[in-house]
């Protein structure tokens, strides 16, 4: 880590570095046609909301510089992403008072789960980069969630909705057995 020019005390506990991008996921790379994608905010908001790429892309951009951690134990320093967080989408639907987590809704039926606090974070975002170029498929084209205070796999790829809810929704990897709060400096990786 010294010799990489990081503190050593950037890293979670079980993990190690990496200055390379792992492609990890079940199943196959979705085919996405960007003609017909949309991005959907349902659930408990005063306006469900449905937007396109171009729509998405034409909000106001955030850009973020912040490490990743994968639950495989890999770790990723100043990784760069831009997107749209999630204050410019809820003023827009208007999230009720009775919203307390956030369901992601990905391609294939994948979903992850986080509080709402989750997704109100400064450095999450609804992510079309990464490291200055547009994301690529194996990496969630056209659009990922970025929910850096969690594992990685909280950060769903090819991304289609969230939803909002009172209760907490168990996500794909949940119900393998994988940890609810999936918080890294805790190593909870797994719910058992």
């Amino acid at each position: 880590m010294r010799e990489a020019g990081f503190d050593p005390a950037r890293l979670p506990p079980g993990q190690y570095y990496t200055d390379k991008w792992p492609v990890l996921h079940a199943g196959e790379v979705p085919h996405v046609d960007l003609a017909t994608w949309t991005l959907q905010v349902t659930g408990a908001v005063e306006e469900p909301l449905t937007l396109t790429f171009e729509q998405l892309q034409e909000l106001p951009a955030t850009e973020v510089t912040t490490d990743i951690h994968c639950v495989t134990r890999w770790s990723r320093f100043d990784a760069r992403f831009k997107g749209v967080h999630w204050g410019e989408l809820a003023a827009l639907c208007r999230p009720r008072p009775s919203a307390r987590f956030a369901i992601a809704h990905a391609e294939l039926g994948f979903t992850a789960n986080v509080p709402l606090a989750a997704l109100e974070d400064d450095e999450a975002l609804v992510v079309y980069e990464a490291d200055g170029e547009p994301l690529t498929p194996e990496h969630g084209w056209p659009v990922r969630l970025l929910i850096p205070s969690k594992y990685f796999w909280k950060s769903a790829k090819w991304l289609r909705g969230i939803e909002l809810s009172a209760v907490d929704k168990p996500g794909f990897w949940e119900r393998y057995g994988y940890s609810n709060d999936a918080d890294f400096w805790q190593e909870e990786r797994y719910g058992f």
